[in-house]
């Protein structure tokens, strides 16, 4: 299994994961509890969790291609939704 995961710094997290997950929620398979959300794309899995400070993201899959490529969809997609802040920054890690 490869998995990517990143910590990104934002005040409004919460409120960025329920907007994502009620966006793919219309074709994929989404769970969303509180600040919490996990999205099932074929072949991979992402779950964001937010706090004050941000959110945590994990994205796991088989393909190590699809997962990095996954991490710029998923990134692209908050910043669609945080647009009012500064270029929210994604410090992408292998684990």
């Amino acid at each position: 299994m490869n998995t990517i995961a990143a910590k990104v710094a934002t005040a409004n997290g919460g409120k960025y994961v329920r907007q994502l997950c009620k966006h793919w929620s219309h074709k994929l398979e989404v769970e969303l509890d509180g600040d919490t959300g996990k999205v099932t794309f074929p072949g991979a899995i992402a779950t964001m969790a937010a706090d004050g400070e941000g959110i945590a993201i994990r994205i796991a899959g088989e393909d190590r291609e699809a997962v990095e490529g996954l991490s710029e969809v998923v990134a692209r997609h908050i910043d669609r939704f945080a647009f009012r802040e500064d270029p929210l920054s994604y410090d992408w890690a292998w684990q």
